[in-house]
């Protein structure tokens, strides 16, 4: 088995000339892009010139290098992107300029220009628009994808799944991950919360099914940019066949998260409200998925998120945290 290119600060733009992306002898910068949590992620630019994103999977996460999976969830990644190209007619996916399989390197547009929708949301921005549009955007992807007999096999990208799943239905009811005090004493009775457990695994049931339309799978709000020709959606790599209620959910609990830390939930209802019928109104009342499945995930969502391993920095006070949890395991149980 051939050994992979390993890039760096220092080969990167090497790689990227042999690629035809830059001329021999260009001044090509390089430097961190984004949180770089799954992927090594950098930005390579000759100034006043061409600029990219380039994304190497390697086989330990980059943050998290306790966690080995396979390098093929960046081929997951492109072929996501290739697949909901045909639908994508508000471009909310970023162009993909070139990807070497054989070394697992995307290299994206660069959204240079754009807000993450976290910081956005923190601000207070008015997201409506670009959220209708987003949602527009993943109904389209579900409707198209819903009858296609081959899909699970050509996303059969079960470690990342898996993986990604754990962190949400498993381990916050099992382990007990660093947070503020009452957080994590708040944290413990859920953990003792026997209805609450076995609804998570029920959702887990229902997430790992591999059946239904092309899910992306980690719609939260790190993964969207606000650019200004509208949203993108970026980090595919745990797209697979299965709940379109996921993806719904998991935007859902981002867009209400900010609010619900400050204790405003119900200022964030109509953005919600927005979002959700904009999805049912591009696919179809009778195709879209049932709303309590949609609510559990989102529930799910905000509560791993606030005393699991992927905390947000909404929740880092115990007021915040408090607020969030009572939200989260509202909408989990379905009230």
């Amino acid at each position: 088995m051939r050994k992979q290119l390993r890039l760096s600060n220092e080969n990167l733009p090497d790689y990227l000339v042999q690629l035809g992306l830059f001329r021999p002898g260009q001044d090509i910068h390089v430097e961190a892009a984004g949180d770089g949590n799954i992927n090594w992620v950098r930005r390579a630019f000759v100034p006043g010139e061409a600029s990219y994103i380039v994304k190497q999977a390697r086989p330990a996460l980059e943050k998290f290098p306790e966690y080995e999976v396979t390098t093929e969830r960046l081929i997951f990644e492109a072929r996501y992107l290739e697949r909901v190209r045909p639908v994508d007619d508000d471009h909310v996916c970023p162009e993909v300029v070139r990807f070497d399989p054989d070394e697992r390197v995307l290299v994206l547009e660069d959204l240079r220009d754009a807000t993450r929708l976290d910081a956005a949301l923190r601000d207070g921005r008015d997201v409506t628009n670009a959220m209708e549009t987003l949602t527009r955007f993943l109904a389209r992807v579900h409707t198209a994808t819903a009858d296609d007999p081959g899909l699970a096999a050509a996303f059969e990208n079960d470690a990342m799944r898996r993986l990604h799943g754990d962190h949400i239905f498993v381990l916050p009811y099992e382990e007990a991950f660093p947070a503020p005090p009452a957080t994590a004493k708040r944290a413990a009775e859920l953990r003792a919360d026997q209805e609450l457990v076995a609804i998570a695994r029920t959702a887990y049931d229902a997430y790992l099914r591999p059946e239904g339309p092309l899910v992306h799978a980690d719609v939260q709000a790190s993964n969207i940019l606000l650019d200004p020709s509208g949203p993108k959606l970026l980090d595919a790599e745990i797209s697979h066949a299965g709940d379109p209620a996921f993806d719904l959910g998991t935007l859902l609990a981002h867009l209400a998260m900010p609010a619900a830390a400050r204790g405003e939930a119900d200022a964030a209802m109509p953005l919600l409200q927005a979002a959700s019928s904009a999805y049912r109104n591009e696919r179809g009342a009778d195709a879209s998925p049932p709303n309590e499945d949609v609510m559990r995930y989102a529930g799910l969502e905000l509560i791993r998120r606030t005393i699991g391993a992927a905390r947000v920095s909404c929740v880092e006070e115990d007021e915040a945290g408090l607020e969030v949890l009572a939200l989260g395991t509202e909408w989990a149980r379905g009230r």
